[in-house]
């Protein structure tokens, strides 16, 4: 689906990938039902994007709570009069701690918001786009939705979670003018830990290096939706260890588990 005069709705739109997301859209012609738990980042891009309400329109809205959720189709199309696409991009990780000492309650906030938050969506808008003579879902997992990251198990889970659920979606959706789209980013230059609640990353400055900016996370995005991709891998770690993975997978689980022994201590 191209970009070009269609209203997508995007969540996590207030910072990171999201916000990168708004603004390259709207410079491709599209218009912008922006999604964020935070008014005032959803105001900050507007301002970043330098357009007004009718090209982009903030909606502060928690995407874990459902009635929020089933009331905000009916929202975007009485300020934009359509609907052609949804981009879920919001998610939070979780504390870096194994399975026996994080909370339920942690547990299940992340699965809320990762999983939940992105079905709540595809339900309420998925009917909308049934109707229109093209329309696309882009749902964005992870590399830790295919490969176990240690200390990131329960995150982990639900992006595995998005990931099956997209894949299913994109085969019943075949006949249908609606396409879809699983997004798995490696490290991205975000501010996710922060948004997660968990604090400023304590990463060193090589590993800072080595993340992918959230512009060209967002380039490869769009690319990816504008060919209705059925996959996407975003960045070259995520290109490597979904490979070595396929070929071994203890292999590289146990590449992994060695990589994040030093965060789990």
């Amino acid at each position: 689906m191209q970009a070009k005069d269609k209203v997508i709705v995007l969540t996590g739109a207030g910072s990171g990938i999201g916000q990168e997301l708004a603004v390259q859209l709207l410079r491709k012609g599209a218009r912008i039902a922006g999604i964020d738990i935070h008014s005032d980042a959803l105001a900050q891009t507007q301002a970043l994007a330098g357009v007004g309400d009718d090209q982009f329109k903030g909606f502060a809205l928690d995407i874990s709570d459902k009635q929020k959720v089933d009331e905000l189709p009916a929202q975007v199309i009485e300020h934009f009069g359509t609907v052609d696409g949804l981009i879920n991009n919001a998610g939070i990780i979780q504390k870096f701690l194994p399975i026996k000492d994080l909370s339920i309650e942690d547990i299940q906030r992340v699965m809320n918001v990762n999983f939940y938050g992105t079905l709540y969506l595809i339900k309420a808008f998925l009917p909308l786009f049934l109707e229109r003579p093209v329309a696309h879902i882009v749902n964005v997992s992870s590399m830790g939705g295919f490969i176990p990251f240690p200390g990131q198990t329960a995150y982990g889970a639900s992006k595995a979670a998005v990931k099956l659920f997209t894949e299913g979606l994109y085969a019943e959706l075949k006949a249908t003018p609606v396409r879809v789209t699983v997004v798995h980013p490696g490290a991205i230059a975000t501010h996710i830990m922060e948004n997660s609640g968990l604090g400023k990353p304590s990463v060193s400055a090589a590993q800072a290096n080595r993340a992918l900016p959230a512009a060209k996370a967002a380039e490869i995005i769009i690319k990816a939706m504008e060919k209705d991709q059925y996959r996407v891998m975003v960045g070259n770690d995520a290109s490597f260890l979904d490979l070595f993975y396929r070929l071994n997978p203890r292999r590289a689980t146990d590449f992994i588990q060695r990589k994040m022994a030093d965060v789990m201590r």
